[in-house]
């Protein structure tokens, strides 16, 4: 998007990045998996420290996002490889990983930590989503850039509230042999993205030519 105005591309493609960055597409697998055993209020509880956290933690990112990286002495491009790197390391345990039995997810780990990291971060706010929103946060001069992008976070986390509470109510109907084919598959999307991740960061230093998405 345009540092000082609006375009509805720009709107698309930030609404995009978010989607992907905070989405559930990659927290949604592993929700399923560590509240099966949970009863509806547990369920319900785990569901809302996760998207609080990760909603309180992108909220900062976007406010504070370019502070912390002056601070820090690191670039967009640096930020880029790094979520690349990690990105890639989820993604391939989401696709080599074996199926998780019942014993295994019932290990006695507090429900309620579970909800924080793993799937708060990295899975539901993901590299992606950190990378995006600390570059709204360098790269929004004007404030109205900065409201649509604010409500464009919010309308994905609207989104995550509707998908996640509709995945809690069905999780019982869910046949689970085609919900772990599905998460090799998005594992190997996910793959891709976290490559295209690196391929930019190393563009914007230099490194690379641009290359076109």
């Amino acid at each position: 998007m345009d540092e000082t105005s609006i375009t509805a591309a720009g709107a698309i493609d930030t609404f995009l990045v978010l989607l992907i960055g905070v989405g559930p597409k990659l927290a949604l697998v592993p929700y399923l998996e560590i509240t099966a055993a949970l009863d509806r209020a547990t369920r319900q509880r785990v569901l809302r420290t996760m998207l609080t956290t990760a909603a309180t933690v992108a909220v900062v990112l976007m406010v504070l996002g370019e502070l912390l990286r002056a601070l820090l002495h690191f670039t967009i491009g640096s930020l880029s490889v790094a979520g690349g790197v990690i990105l890639l390391i989820l993604a391939i345990s989401m696709v080599l990983k074996p199926p998780v039995d019942g014993s295994e997810r019932a290990d006695g780990t507090d429900p309620m930590r579970l909800a924080q990291f793993p799937l708060a971060v990295p899975y539901l706010l993901n590299p992606v989503g950190i990378v995006g929103l600390m570059t709204i946060s360098a790269d929004a001069e004007s404030l109205s850039v900065f409201a649509v992008e604010f409500g464009l976070l919010a309308l994905v986390f609207l989104i995550d509230v509707v998908v996640f509470r509709w995945a809690g109510r069905v999780s019982e109907k869910l046949d689970e042999n085609r919900m772990l084919v599905t998460e090799k598959v998005f594992g190997f999307l996910i793959a891709a993205i976290a490559v295209q991740l690196v391929l930019d960061g190393l563009s914007s230093v230099g490194v690379i030519a641009p290359i076109p998405h």
